[in-house]
């Protein structure tokens, strides 16, 4: 083992000791070969081990349609794909890592990337052959979500984000025929309908997967291009002006009152016509079916001052610096980018970050999707950084001073970029 692995081992360990860690798993695997520990050349048969998360349907999609075709293009890597509980993941993570025991390839949640890359624990792919090619044909914010130190550690393998989904019945009693293209629209629309008990927007809360999309589609922002500084930026007058127009509309008693946890919630009150719009992923069509499709119509977010945004979510695929398969493992990587792959898996309502893939006839087919592919296009990542648990928790608390009205926005947004600049270091 080189110097590099065994540093990386050594940060990991204190890590978990610091966490006070135990943990095995059950296994669902697709080959129960035994990982092979040699270096081996790449017409030699080798046993590379993969780690998922996915669902029931979409573990059985995987292993019946997706690695057949995998064993097909590759006869001599076998691939013993490994089922794990979502639940304590990351620490078992981190204890595989330092035991040397982890798998060559994992599909991780984008959230964890840029921390274990921190840690040493991924291998760099901007060197690998084909990744440019990659790198160009998915969708920027996805791709981003891979970013350490100006170094790519992952690639996007399935994406989410959130789009604005409307009340049919409540947009043509606003008088709308479509759902509106700016907020300006949806503001006057949402004054039509005001009473005790309809409200035009239905903002889920104060946490940053809720707020973002409002916030950056008035002009807001949190750092700079780089992820290194939030000073100048949370804080600008953008910024400022962004946050306070959130705070004006709910006061205005335009907003619902999901934002403070208030009832119904979301999924009710917009069953219920009490809310004109609300956001959310695909998941809201995949679990109400029909209901869903007959109540409500999905689009883009409308577009604020800045455009139409909205907040990127879904796993990337990684390769760990532990594995002894290079070759091999990128070679399953590439695969699980291609666009067969990512078709298949798209069949279990999973978006795809392939653009190809996510644009075809056979994607768009399913009646709820094609306005999460085009938001896809412009959906952007919460901040990419090792420390982005800590930085949420900061942003959180000034986006819910504000809105109780324990703050001004200015006095909480700086207070903020100062803490997160902290921790951007």
């Amino acid at each position: 083992m080189n110097l590099k692995k065994k540093v990386s081992l050594l940060m990991l360990t204190v890590l978990i000791l610091s966490l006070g860690l135990v943990g095995c798993s059950n296994e669902e695997s697709a080959d129960s070969q035994t990982k092979n520990n040699d270096n081996t050349s790449s017409d030699e048969e080798v046993t590379i081990e993969f780690w998922h998360t996915y669902s029931d349907t979409e573990a059985q999609i995987f292993n019946d349609e997706v690695m057949p075709l995998f064993n097909e293009k590759y006869p001599n890597i076998h691939v013993k794909v490994t089922r794990m509980p979502f639940e304590g993941l990351k620490q078992q993570v981190i204890a595989g890592v330092s035991g040397d025991a982890a798998p060559d390839v994992m599909r991780m949640d984008l959230i964890w990337v840029p921390e274990f890359a921190k840690l040493g624990a991924l291998k760099k792919l901007g060197g690998f052959e084909g990744f440019e090619d990659i790198k160009g044909n998915v969708f920027e914010g996805s791709m981003s979500t891979n970013i350490y130190n100006n170094e790519y550690y992952g690639l996007p393998l399935n994406t989410n984000t959130k789009v604005a989904i409307y009340n049919k019945e409540l947009l043509e009693k606003a008088g709308l025929s479509s759902p509106p293209k700016t907020f300006d629209e949806l503001i006057a629309a949402s004054k039509k309908l005001k009473s005790s008990e309809t409200f035009g927007i239905g903002i889920g809360g104060t946490g940053s997967w809720t707020m973002l999309p409002y916030f950056w589609s008035f002009g807001g922002s949190i750092t700079n291009d780089e992820y290194t500084k939030a000073d100048g930026y949370l804080n600008s007058e953008e910024s400022i002006a962004a946050l306070q127009k959130i705070v004006d509309l709910n006061k205005q008693g335009l907003i619902a009152p999901t934002i403070l946890g208030g009832e119904p919630g979301s999924w009710d009150g917009m069953k219920a016509g009490n809310y004109l719009m609300i956001d959310d992923g695909p998941w809201f069509y995949s679990l109400l079916g029909e209901e869903g499709l007959e109540k409500t119509v999905p689009a883009t977010f409308p577009e604020g001052k800045a455009g139409s945004f909205s907040v990127v979510g879904g796993e990337n695929v990684v390769m760990f610096n532990t594995t002894d398969h290079e070759d091999a493992s990128w070679k399953f990587m590439q695969f699980l980018m291609s666009e067969e792959s990512q078709l298949k898996m798209a069949q279990t309502g999973l978006i795809p970050t392939l653009e190809s893939a996510a644009n075809s006839d056979e994607v768009l087919k399913v009646p709820f999707i094609k306005p999460y592919i085009e938001q896809s296009k412009t959906a952007k990542p919460r901040t990419p950084h090792p420390n982005w648990g800590k930085i949420e928790e900061s942003l959180n608390l000034a986006f819910e001073i504000v809105i109780r009205g324990e703050s001004s926005v200015e006095d909480a947004l700086n207070q903020a970029a100062q803490e997160i600049d902290g921790m951007l270091q």
